[in-house]
Parts: C-alpha cells; sequence; structure tokens
C-alpha cells in the first residue's frame, strides 16, 4: 500500500526514474507474498535480495533531494532529462501556495508565466526524503520477516524428510499388510466355514 501511494504521486510528478522502480517494487512484494502463501521459499529469498536493492535506491533518493555528494535536487535525473518536472509536493505540499506571474514584458516569454509557490508547511525534499525513510522501515521489516519465514520452511522441510516424507517406499505400505490380514480374519469368521469353527468352540 505504501508503495502504490508513493507510485501515484510519482505519477502526478512525471518522476520516471521513480516509477520504474516503484514498478519493480511492487512486483516484487507480490512475488514475495505469493511465495509466502504457496510455502515458495525461492520466491521469498528473491524478495529478500531486492529489499536490500530497493534499500540502496531509498538512500540514493535521500541523497538526492538532500543534494550530498554533488546531487542536486533541481537536476532532471529522476525524469531521465526528459521533462523538468518536479516532485509533485513541490507546488501541492502542505500549506503551499501556487502563484503565475505574467512574463510579458520581458522579450521572448510572452504569453509565458512564472510560478512561484509560497507559504508551504514542510519543504517539498523533506517530503520525499521521509517517504524513502519510511520505504527503508519497511524493506528492513520484510526482510526480517522474510528470512525468518524462509527458516521456519527450511525446518519444515528438514523434519518431513526425517519422518521419511520423500521415501520411496511411504509409510502406507506398512500397513498394507496388516490390513489385508485383518480382512482375511474378517472373512474367516463371516464364511460357513468360519461359522463353524465357532459353533465348534461353543460347544
Amino acid at each position: 500500500l505504501a508503495a502504490l501511494e508513493r507510485q501515484v504521486f510519482d505519477f502526478l510528478g512525471y518522476q520516471w526514474a521513480p516509477i520504474l522502480a516503484n514498478f519493480l517494487h511492487i512486483i516484487i512484494v507480490i512475488l514475495g507474498l505469493f511465495g509466502t502463501i504457496q510455502y515458495r521459499p525461492r520466491y521469498i529469498v528473491v524478495y529478500a535480495i531486492w529489499t536490500a536493492i530497493w534499500v540502496t535506491w531509498n538512500i540514493f533518493i535521500i541523497c538526492f533531494y538532500l543534494e550530498v555528494g554533488g546531487l542536486s535536487k533541481d537536476s532532471e535525473l529522476l525524469t531521465f532529462n526528459i521533462s523538468r518536472h518536479q516532485s509533485w509536493w513541490s507546488e501541492n505540499g502542505p500549506g503551499c501556495v501556487r502563484k503565475e506571474a505574467s512574463m510579458s514584458g520581458i522579450k521572448g516569454l510572452d504569453n509565458h508565466s512564472y510560478i512561484s509557490v509560497i507559504g508551504c508547511a514542510l519543504e517539498y525534499r523533506y517530503i520525499e526524503v521521509m517517504h524513502s525513510s519510511f520505504q527503508i522501515l519497511l524493506a528492513l521489516v520484510g526482510f526480517v520477516y522474510a528470512c525468518y519465514v524462509v527458516s521456519v520452511f527450511t525446518e519444515e522441510e528438514d523434519s518431513f524428510d526425517f519422518i521419511g516424507g520423500f521415501d520411496p517406499f511411504p509409510l502406507y505400505h506398512v500397513n498394507e499388510k496388516p490390513t489385508n490380514l485383518l480382512f482375511k480374519q474378517t472373512y474367516l469368521l463371516i464364511s460357513p466355514a468360519g461359522f463353524s469353527g465357532m459353533e465348534g468352540l461353543n460347544k
């Protein structure tokens, strides 16, 4: 749900790189859930590996918006240099007021407007940082849970092997002979010979 929420706002802001990353994340989460329900440890291992990649990606997003290591939040890196769009929260954050000022007085910019955003209670880059931090927290919890589920499945498979779960001669073969003997004894009692034998015993 958190990934879907983030995907919606990245679509609104035309952030193509995060859109692709979120899409992959949603697919892998579904794969991990399927593996948990269907007892497929390999799918859960894939999810656990992806969580490490997902944490790395969100750390990059945090560094991008906080402009760590020469990164700039105003660059077009997240839009693949296709457009100059920024985060949707840059104009629609809590308390933000969007204003357009005409630039008709400047040569070559007639019929264009300058958009300014004022009054934001929280700068948009901090909202993006909080989103990424929350995703990192969820990924760490998911990684721990995935490791636990894989260990449980592995223990169950080992115990199943120990009791002969994959024995070429299953346990039900052992019970065939006693069942046949019981059937033969019942048949003897019901047959006429069996009744005559019982009469002899009664006498």
